[in-house]
């Protein structure tokens, strides 16, 4: 019999939701809007649905099939409780008891469990991707902000409350740019996705830029991949960007591998796709930054995870590992 799990991947604006194999193959997937109603039981019950129907179309193609669990990835999912806590992209306020919820709708699974977007990424990495025999790693996931995922001794680090893992808010610059957050110089304000834009809109001021392909681009309209084209075209301001990108991320990987001693440091996402633009200065600012006993040691990977099915894998991952106790 084929065993499956099912993935859940909430967003700000989408959730994601694909049945994936023992091989992190994604069979079937589905999304919906993730609702700005605020109303948890509406949305649950519109979930449910929509994993029903994507279990029902794989039936469908083979009825010798077994659905082990749900796995979900979200913004700050606490794999403790399975709740979502006071996320602030999502309209669902306050403590929100997704796995209690959902579990209702799906009384015969064998798992149904939560955790954050990065720590279901790591799992993905460990189970299906780079990491596989990797016991010591950590995932960094590059987007709208800077997440983290660390796996030690085999085992996805939670902390004593559910949210170990923001790497991505550790200071990096004393009083420097406001964070997301609202604390300020954090490294998710200089190596996300925004801070890549903030990077090089400072950058053109500074230099007085108007010759740069960017100049032209406004704030909203610029993004990440425009950078790479223009790096790819010789700009001057965009081959800055990713210097400095990299320069502050390999810092922030230095005080990493200090704390942890990982075998590797895996990259996921969109700035990510850069290829060499990123990974040659992180590497080279890492290594300068790390006490001689880690320097070249560390490996710092590509994840192996595929872009567009990744969130889902990922969260899909959290099923096996439970599964495993």
């Amino acid at each position: 019999m084929k065993k499956v799990a099912i993935g859940v991947d909430i967003g700000g604006t989408n959730t994601a939701i694909g049945v994936v194999d023992a091989e992190g193959n994604v069979m079937v997937k589905d999304n919906i809007s993730t609702p700005s109603h605020g109303d948890i039981d509406r949305y649950i019950a519109d979930l449910s649905a929509a994993i029903k129907e994507l279990i029902k179309s794989v039936k469908l193609l083979n009825e010798d099939i077994e659905f082990l669990g749900i796995g979900i990835g979200a913004p700050n999912g606490n794999y403790y409780s399975g709740t979502i806590e006071y996320a602030p992209n999502l309209s669902f306020r306050g403590m929100v008891p997704f796995v209690e919820l959902l579990t209702k709708h799906f009384p015969d699974m064998n798992a149904v469990a939560l955790t954050n977007d990065a720590n279901a990424a790591a799992l993905g990495e460990m189970i299906y991707g780079g990491a596989k025999g990797m016991k010591n790693f950590v995932m960094f996931t590059l987007g709208t902000g800077v997440g983290s995922g660390i796996v030690v001794n085999g085992d996805l680090v939670y902390g004593h409350d559910g949210f170990a893992g923001e790497c991505g808010h550790t200071t990096l610059i004393p009083n420097g740019r406001l964070c997301g957050c609202s604390a300020l110089g954090h490294l998710e304000a200089y190596c996300s996705a925004p801070g890549m834009k903030r990077t090089a809109f400072e950058l053109m001021a500074h230099y007085n830029a108007n010759d740069s392909l960017l100049a032209d681009k406004s704030f909203k309209e610029l993004s990440s991949k425009m950078i790479f084209d223009a790096a790819e075209k010789g700009d001057k301001i965009a081959l800055e960007v990713f210097e400095k990108t990299g320069a502050w991320l390999g810092q922030g990987l230095a005080d990493t591998v200090h704390h942890l001693s990982p075998e590797a440091v895996f990259l996921f996402g969109g700035p990510t796709a850069a290829g060499e633009y990123i990974f040659k200065p992180t590497k080279e600012s890492m290594e300068r930054h790390l006490l001689p006993i880690f320097k070249n040691k560390i490996k710092i990977l590509p994840s192996k995870l595929k872009p567009g099915d990744a969130a889902i894998v990922g969260a899909s991952a959290l099923v096996w590992k439970e599964l495993e106790k």
